[in-house]
């Protein structure tokens, strides 16, 4: 039996403390900022409770932690037009991978991973997008990603 499992609206309060775990790891502008949870926690249950919507987040839960998330990866599919290599256009984009610090190096974040990946097949993603962190890039490339060279851009509104 898989220790990942699909992530539930039960699971919320976990995820988004899993997922600052990765933010506070980056030491970006939003390390440390958690006054964004309470606002966020209605919708992120809602997405968790659909089970047919186009997004999805694959857990593990602590070995020695009760109620308590070792592991997280999140993603969702999303429609672009089409292209070579992925005439369909839908394409999986994965974020907030993490893992809670004592819980590390055990193979939890390949095996979410992995899950997420089937997922992303199940919904007939031709490609797969992400953003990887230097440490997080051995992992990733073990999977089969490679770097592009194009650079992302951003804007907060």
């Amino acid at each position: 039996m898989s220790l990942v499992r699909r992530a539930t609206a039960g699971d919320a309060r976990e995820v988004l403390r899993l997922r600052q775990v990765m933010i506070d790891s980056m030491a970006g502008p939003d390390a440390g900022d958690t006054d964004w949870h309470l606002e966020g926690l209605p919708s992120l249950r809602e997405r968790l409770a659909d089970a047919e919507g186009d997004f999805a987040a694959f857990v593990v839960d602590h070995p020695e932690r009760p109620g308590v998330l070792a592991a997280l990866v999140v993603g969702t599919v999303d429609y672009r037009i089409g292209k070579a290599g992925n005439p369909r256009g839908l394409a999986g984009y994965v974020f907030s991978v993490a893992t809670e610090p004592d819980a590390r190096r055990r193979g939890y974040a390949r095996a979410c991973m992995e899950e997420l990946l089937a997922w992303f097949r199940e919904r007939g993603a031709g490609q797969v997008l992400l953003t990887a962190s230097k440490e997080a890039e051995p992992l990733y490339a073990a999977l089969g990603f490679v770097r592009k060279p194009d650079p992302a851009m951003g804007l907060r509104l």
